[in-house]
């Protein structure tokens, strides 16, 4: 027989063990089933592992299918810091991999995040040294990364992506809705060291890659119009230079270049003025150029004719209480000559004649003060002012290119709409969309604006222009052999509402051949010095474009990739 104090010792012992066994089928019960979502869903961040595929970004090609802009795929490096176990010693060992300061390595590793990125798009050499390293916490991810194969060569038109893949400048942030793609995700497993398990992953949602795009651009003519663009730039030192080539009869742009460039492939390397478009970006006053908008009107409104005479007044003519003068004096010239001699007498007789409505009608007509539409991004439309608020002197300032600002592009367009018999086409650049299965999804085609002056007109307008490059301002636009049809401008730059004496801007425009234009440029140089005529600066670089591109635009074949630009002689202060 138990005494009664083993008796109760003995239920003390039961009680306790009761108590034990209830407080823990307690933690159980809590465990498995009030709980069990909190700790399934520690065990699932533990154990699983979502991973982003990122989409490959749409190859950007010219119209002969040569990439611009392509994708390569790269090891990107990240940590869960939670899973670090000696943070300092890791920094230690990645540091000199991964090109990055211990210091700042050691800084991400102690963050209490679950995902931080340590670097983007490494080497495949460090990427193969970290895995060999087997570090808990430190895994790695492959990105693509945008390359430019041809470095500088159209940078201004192509742009450039950034380091999250997305569109920045150029047709890559234009275009960045069809070349962006949709990233994807995959599902994937780990043992308790955080080490990835190998095989299939558990769920995967694929990728949607971004579609291919073929401009109109043709790289062989960009890079000539480049090279063109670039000799005159150095040698005038100038402030900045763009050029623009157009197919006259379609619209198609084959080549924009500008000056100073830049490489995509390192975007941050130089100022951001080095990345401006300044072809569709930068207006300015055009000057002479402007003239062929008046003659367009003139002839057109039958208000004179090519050959009709003028009194040019030996170079310096009072009007709406100014004194107006030529860069050479003339005594008297048909209207063809005052076009070919450029000057600006002459023309603002003419213009008296026209009057302020009828002039304004074709500089409207001719698309001055209003967008192209070209799927660039950044396009800005210049200042035209009404005739009702033009003042005395505008209706002799504004026909030769004054008190009116444009763009690079206006000009190519209104150079090309004579080009092509007065019609004037939209600027277009996108060739096709393609999808990864190479099926067209999308064509761009020529599109007519206007009839802006009739075929009658612009044979006229052509004998002209004509003149302008073989008696006239633009005689360093000559092409051995070639019919070219142009017309030079230099114009005063604005400092503080007056008309600078020492900054200008020198442009040409043109065609050729004449009789059968394959193309149509633009070239406009800013600030050039000590030289500041259009016809020395801006015509000798159409010229340098022009003479190698027609045998390969009319012959359609490939010329060699090593393409020499004509020199400059004998310069003159031509307008």
């Amino acid at each position: 027989m138990l005494s009664k104090a083993h008796k109760n010792r003995l239920a003390a012992v039961v009680l306790v063990f009761v108590a034990l066994s209830c407080l823990v089928w307690g933690r159980l019960l809590w465990l498995q089933v009030v709980g069990a979502g909190q700790y399934l869903r520690l065990a699932h961040q533990q154990h699983q592992l979502i991973v982003e595929i990122p989409a490959t970004r749409g190859t950007l090609y010219d119209r002969n299918l040569q990439p611009l802009a392509t994708d390569i795929r790269l090891a990107s490096v990240y940590a869960d810091p939670r899973w670090v176990k000696n943070k300092p010693k890791t920094a230690r060992m990645l540091a000199p991999i991964l090109g990055v300061s211990e210091a700042t390595l050691l800084e991400q590793l102690k963050q209490q995040k679950g995902f931080v990125w340590l670097a983007r798009k490494t080497s495949n050499r460090a990427a193969d040294q970290i895995k060999k390293l087997r570090i808990p916490g430190i895994e790695m991810v492959k990105e693509p990364k945008r390359v430019y194969p041809g470095g500088s060569l159209g940078a201004h038109l192509i742009g450039f992506a950034g380091l999250d893949h997305r569109g920045l400048e150029g047709m890559e942030l234009g275009l960045d809705h069809w070349l962006a793609g949709k990233s994807g995700w995959r599902w994937l497993q780990r043992d308790a060291k955080q080490r990835r398990l190998e095989g299939e992953p558990r769920e995967m949602v694929a990728p949607r890659n971004g579609l291919d795009v073929a401009l109109t651009v043709d790289q062989v003519i960009q890079y000539a119009a480049e090279q063109a663009l670039l000799d005159v730039y150095k040698k005038y030192n100038a402030k900045g230079a763009c050029m623009v080539v157009m197919n006259p009869r379609t619209g198609e742009i084959l080549a924009m270049a500008n000056q100073p460039s830049f490489d995509p492939n390192k975007p941050g390397a130089l100022p951001a003025d080095a990345r401006r478009n300044r072809a569709v970006t930068d207006t300015f006053e055009p000057g002479s150029i402007f003239k062929i908008v008046t003659a367009s009107a003139a002839l057109q409104e039958k208000v004179t004719t090519p050959n009709e005479r003028f009194f040019c007044e030996q170079g310096e003519y009072r009007i709406a209480g100014k004194i107006l003068h030529d860069a050479h004096p003339h005594g008297w010239l048909t209207f063809r000559e005052v076009i070919e001699q450029s000057s600006n007498i002459g023309v603002a007789k003419v213009a008296a004649r026209l009057g302020p409505e009828p002039l304004y009608k074709y500089i409207r007509a001719y698309g001055f003060g209003q967008k192209t539409g070209i799927e660039l991004p950044g396009e800005v439309v210049g200042v035209t002012k009404q005739p009702k608020n033009w003042s005395r002197p505008s209706l002799f300032a504004i026909p030769m290119g004054q008190e009116i600002t444009v763009t690079a592009l206006q000009l190519a367009a209104m150079i090309s709409a004579v080009a092509n018999d007065g019609i004037l086409m939209k600027p277009w650049i996108i060739k096709e969309v393609r999808d990864e299965s190479a099926q067209v999804i999308y064509a761009g085609h020529a599109q007519k604006v206007r009839q802006v002056i009739s075929p009658d007109v612009v044979k006229d307008l052509k004998v002209m222009l004509e003149g302008v490059v073989e008696r006239g301002t633009g005689r360093f636009a000559k092409i051995p052999g070639v019919r070219v049809a142009g017309k030079t401008g230099t114009a005063q730059k604005v400092e503080g509402g007056v008309y600078s004496h020492s900054r200008f801007t020198a442009s040409f425009v043109g065609f050729a051949p004449a009789e059968d234009p394959q193309l149509a440029a633009v070239v406009v140089v800013d600030e050039p010095h000590p030289y500041y005529y259009g016809g020395v600066v801006a015509a000798p670089a159409f010229q340098g474009m022009a003479a190698q591109i027609l045998p390969y635009a009319q012959q359609r074949t490939q010329p060699s990739p090593r393409l020499m630009t004509a020199g400059l002689s004998n310069v003159e202060a031509w307008d």
